[in-house]
């Protein structure tokens, strides 16, 4: 591994996962030098976990056409079109891309083998490994971006420096000396994945805390639909056993649900039955609990033989075995768990943030393709088609890479700002706050709860220092700030639509067929940055001393 002290790139690239992986993968083939910032290991991403794979429409009966049109449906109203037509069309030229990078997709007969998902009308699922994709483009991907950028692992970045209102580097620290960090960039790309760990209960890895939307919007960048959490209905949840997912491609292959009292469900809540949209999964499971008292319901695919499932899922069979489950014979026990954050930082098609200089990409970034609930397996090629614009609009500007404007206003609420964070209080534990968001701001929501916890959250958020010390209190910082970004987006949402479910206002709005964006105010940025300043300057004066 190769590291660097105070040095300058062309690119800083916050996060190792398929997101930034790529992306610096792409600036370095136009010539640039990249540095990789990332807190965890060069592996340690939420990408290595994706089971389903890519959706694109390569099949002879499947088109961009019609994944787009499955991809609006999904996002009940709120999908940004333009944006996901490019998601769609530009599909089939970005798995191209991973398999020159070494990836190897799953085969029959030379053909690329495609699966099914939930809400998808055709099968257009590309994996790798069986389920085992995310793990393939992950090893893929960072072996080789170890060879051909500049990586620092254990390298938590603490602001973005903005000089003249645009991104001019970052502020980091190296989580196991201690050590203060900065660095010099030309752009800055915000790739920290989401914030699947301001939940209970989640699918995500412990890295996911939401620290790139925590970043952009101290540096006054805007962040947008962050009361939308997709909540993925099959998460075999065991006690005190890593919350395991169980893919969708698992119901895409004919597993079907059922309530602990034997009861198939899914036909009393859509027509399209285990392959309606995740969020009526989830909430039907939800349903299904309360009605039996119990704590999950159960995933039966028992009609294939052990065989063909330890070859199509050798990750779910071979954990579910290490739990005394045999999927050929037995029912798995399912419930819902957080598994995707649709909104994040607000970019445009070319990943350009509100502020000049300030990009993201991937699960990060908010750009509308997934409006109110993700279509499945669209997160990954998500990443790689904004991040290839990103990328063409930073060094391939002369060749008509032109910038876009941000989405109509007409669909934005307007930007608004955080309810005070006022007085003197004890900093939670993030226990708590994940235990708090899970029953307030989970997968039924309310009033009353939501707006308890949006008070809750800042007296919390009142307490915390002004510049933590340790990984965990930046974490636990990054953890609070997403956290009241989706209770307050959530409370100012009075309607239900998608992932975001209020059973006071249990009915879609015409009137709420828009985006709520949050914006630091001025005074706030400008102070935080102050801050930051001069605790970096007393860092160095105390290592000058030493």
């Amino acid at each position: 591994m190769t590291t660097a002290r105070d040095g300058r790139y062309d690119l800083v690239v916050i996060g190792s996962g398929i997101a930034g992986l790529y992306a610096a993968l792409q600036a370095r083939e136009h010539g640039a030098s990249v540095l990789v910032v990332t807190k965890g290991s060069i592996d340690e991403a939420s990408t290595r976990y994706a089971q389903g794979g890519i959706a694109a429409a390569l099949g002879p009966e499947d088109s961009p056409a019609d994944h787009l049109r499955d991809t609006i449906e999904a996002g009940a109203g709120l999908v940004d079109e333009a944006a996901a037509r490019i998601l769609c069309y530009e599909a089939a030229d970005r798995i191209a891309d991973l398999v020159r990078y070494g990836v190897r997709f799953d085969t029959v007969d030379g053909e690329i083998t495609l699966g099914r998902e939930a809400a998808h009308s055709a099968s257009r699922i590309v994996h790798a490994r069986g389920d085992g994709t995310g793990l393939e483009i992950e090893l893929s991907l960072s072996a080789l971006a170890q060879r051909e950028v500049t990586i620092l692992e254990h390298t938590l970045a603490s602001s973005i420096v903005v000089e003249d209102g645009r991104a001019a580097g970052i502020e980091a620290f190296t989580s196991t000396t201690g050590e203060r960090r900065s660095f010099g960039a030309g752009n800055v790309v915000l790739a920290t994945g989401g914030a699947g760990q301001m939940y209970r209960t989640t699918t995500n890895p412990d890295v996911s805390t939401g620290d790139g939307v925590a970043l952009a919007y101290a540096a006054g960048a805007e962040v947008m639909d962050m009361e939308f959490t997709q909540f993925h209905p099959t998460a075999l949840v065991l006690p005190g056993q890593p919350v395991f997912l169980i893919s969708e491609a698992v119901r895409g292959e004919g597993a079907l649900l059922y309530a602990t009292d034997g009861v198939r469900f899914m036909e009393r809540y859509d027509a399209r039955l285990e392959l309606a949209p995740r969020d009526i999964v989830t909430r039907a499971e939800h349903a299904e609990m309360a009605r039996t008292g119990a704590d999950h319901v159960l995933l039966d695919i028992t009609d294939r033989d052990g065989s063909w499932l330890a070859a199509r899922f050798p990750q779910i069979y071979a954990r579910c075995l290490e739990a005394g489950l045999d999927m050929a014979r037995d029912r798995i026990p399912v419930s819902p768990a957080a598994h995707y954050t649709m909104g994040g930082v607000r970019t445009n098609t070319w990943g350009e943030t509100t502020v000049a200089g300030l990009f993201a990409v991937g699960e990060t970034a908010c750009t509308g393709v997934h409006g109110a609930n993700r279509l499945a397996s669209n997160s990954l090629l998500e990443t790689m088609v904004f991040a290839k614009r990103m990328v063409e609009r930073l060094f391939k500007a002369g060749e008509g890479a032109s910038p876009d404007s941000m989405m109509p206003p007409a669909l934005i609420a307007g930007a608004i700002t955080l309810l005070p964070a006022l007085g003197d209080h004890a900093v939670p534990s993030t226990d708590e706050v994940r235990a708090l968001m899970w029953k307030q701001v989970g997968i039924i929501r309310n009033g009353t709860g939501l707006r308890d916890t949006a008070v809750r959250l800042a007296r919390w958020h009142a307490g915390m220092p002004p510049e933590p010390f340790d990984r965990e209190g930046y974490e636990l910082r990054s953890i609070l700030v997403c956290a009241r970004l989706a209770a307050e987006g959530a409370l100012r949402r009075e309607e239900s639509r998608g992932a975001h479910y209020r059973t006071d206002f249990p009915e879609p709005r015409d009137s709420w067929r828009r985006h709520l964006v949050f914006r630091e105010p001025e005074a706030r940025v400008e102070a935080l940055r102050d801050l930051n300043r001069d605790t970096l300057r007393d860092e160095r004066q105390r290592e000058v001393t030493a």
